[in-house]
């Protein structure tokens, strides 16, 4: 009997005892336990999607992009002075160098006083005699003394029988030819010209008095230049 008691006793010990470890958890419940904490931890992803200014800032980094931008700077660094309205002493049509785009320019510096200028300017008349008549071809005379003035350049250009186009340019304008082609051509004594080719590219020539034949040289590459 005493027996049987003991081990009632130790049956309800143990009975006791797994009612009280009942909660434990077992290693894969564990591991069960730490996944679903983990995902509860973890914060969502945020799906991000494409604004048209994330979109255009990557299609501008592509080498085709690139280029295109490159061509609009290039079209930009047409200088200033190829716009700016002039008018013909002679006529008083209003004209630009942008306006003879496709022919060959030959545009000097020049002043009244200045007898090197004179000179210069009969080796252009020169230069228009072998030529003969072409439509691909046009010089303009611009006279930088600011003390000069349209009335002043008509008498002198049709006393001499210059029958192209002259004109007094802006300071301003006068000042970024200096400083495109060089401050000599502040200076009419050192007789500057420069050649203008069908594509807008300026071609200082040496100072100088140049003969007919000179400025022939000069400018028959660009006459032959197709655009």
């Amino acid at each position: 009997m005493k027996s049987r008691n003991t081990l009632l006793s130790h049956v309800v010990f143990l009975a006791v005892l797994l009612t009280a470890c009942g909660g434990a958890a077992t290693p894969d419940a564990v591991m069960e336990k730490s996944e679903d904490a983990m995902m509860e931890e973890k914060p969502e992803e945020t799906m991000v999607e494409p604004t048209h200014d994330t979109m255009m800032d990557d299609a501008m980094s592509t080498p085709e992009a690139m280029m295109e931008d490159k061509g609009e700077g290039e079209m930009m660094d047409v200088p200033a002075w190829f716009a700016t309205a002039l008018t013909d002493a002679r006529t008083g049509q209003i004209f630009n160098i942008n306006d003879f785009k496709g022919k060959v320019v030959l545009v000097e510096t020049m002043a009244i006083w200045c007898s090197n200028c004179l000179r210069q300017q009969g080796q252009v008349k020169a230069l228009h005699e072998q030529l003969g008549a072409r439509d691909d071809f046009v010089s303009i005379g611009l006279d930088i003394d600011p003390n000069e003035n349209t009335d002043v350049l008509k008498s002198y250009v049709e006393s001499k029988g210059f029958d192209w186009l002259y004109a007094v340019p802006s300071v301003d304008v006068s000042r970024e030819i200096a400083s495109l082609y060089g401050d000599q051509f502040l200076n009419p004594p050192s007789t500057p010209i420069v050649v203008i080719d069908r594509h807008g590219d300026a071609h200082p020539l040496p100072f100088g008095i140049k003969s007919a034949d000179d400025l022939m040289k000069a400018i028959q590459p660009f006459l032959d230049e197709s655009m």
